[in-house]
C-alpha cells in the first residue's frame, strides 16, 4: 500500500474540484488553490461530460495567488466554445491545470473526465468521489434564495429523486461521504461565501 504521508509527517488528502468552463467553477478552484490544498496533496479536476450544457461563450478573469508571494495568474475559462469533440474543454481543463502548477507547482494534479451514463450530474461526481477515495469536494455554487431554502430540505435516503429538488451543490453537500464545500465567490476581493454539511453562508475573506 502506497504511503500517503510526507516527509514532514502530515498526511496528504485528495481535493476534488469540479471543474467546468463557468464562473462558478473558477472560484471554486481559485479557493481550493488558496485555502484548502497544500503541496503534498492531491488535486482531481473531474468534468462531468454533457455536451448540450455548455453553449455559450463563458470568459473569466481570476487571479490566483501563489502561496507565499505575491506572484499572480490570469486564469481565462471558455476561451472557446465546447463542443461534441471536446476541443473546447481541454481549453478550459488547460487553463485550470495551468493555474494550479502556478501556485502549487510541487502539487500532483490530474484530470477525470467522466460521462454521465443516464445518470443525473450530481449522482455521477457522488460516485467517481466514492471510487477515488476524496477527502473533500469543492463546487461552485450560484447562491439564491430558493437553493438556500432547498438546502435545508434533504431527501431522505439520498435518492435521485433528491438530486432533482436540490441543485447539485446542495445535494452534494448532504449526500457526500466526505466534506463538500459549496464555494460562491464574492467579486475579486469580495472573498467567499461557502456551505458544508454543519457550516451555511460562511463568510470566507479573500
Amino acid at each position: 500500500m502506497a504511503n500517503n504521508n510526507n516527509r514532514n509527517g502530515t498526511q496528504a488528502r485528495k481535493v476534488m474540484v469540479v471543474a467546468d468552463p463557468t464562473r462558478e467553477s473558477a472560484g471554486a478552484l481559485q479557493y481550493a488553490l488558496s485555502h484548502a490544498v497544500l503541496e503534498q496533496d492531491e488535486l482531481i479536476l473531474l468534468h462531468v461530460e454533457n455536451p448540450n450544457s455548455w453553449r455559450n461563450t463563458i470568459s473569466t478573469f481570476l487571479k490566483m495567488p501563489s502561496l507565499g508571494s505575491s506572484t499572480t495568474a490570469s486564469l481565462e475559462l471558455g476561451a472557446a466554445t465546447t463542443t461534441t469533440t471536446g476541443e473546447g474543454e481541454v481549453d478550459f481543463i488547460e487553463e485550470m491545470k495551468n493555474a494550479c502548477r502556478v501556485s502549487q507547482p510541487k502539487m500532483r494534479v490530474r484530470v477525470l473526465r467522466v460521462d454521465m451514463d443516464g445518470k443525473d450530474r450530481a449522482s455521477t461526481i457522488l460516485l467517481h468521489s466514492n471510487n477515488e477515495g476524496v477527502d473533500v469536494i469543492v463546487i461552485g455554487q450560484k447562491r439564491s434564495l430558493s437553493s438556500a431554502l432547498l438546502g435545508y430540505k434533504r431527501s431522505g435516503g439520498g435518492s435521485v429523486k433528491g438530486a432533482k429538488m436540490l441543485d447539485t451543490a446542495e445535494y452534494l453537500i448532504q449526500n457526500s461521504q466526505c466534506i463538500c464545500v459549496g464555494v460562491q465567490r464574492k467579486g475579486q476581493s469580495g472573498g467567499y461565501v461557502l456551505n458544508t454539511k454543519t457550516h451555511r453562508n460562511f463568510w470566507l475573506l479573500a
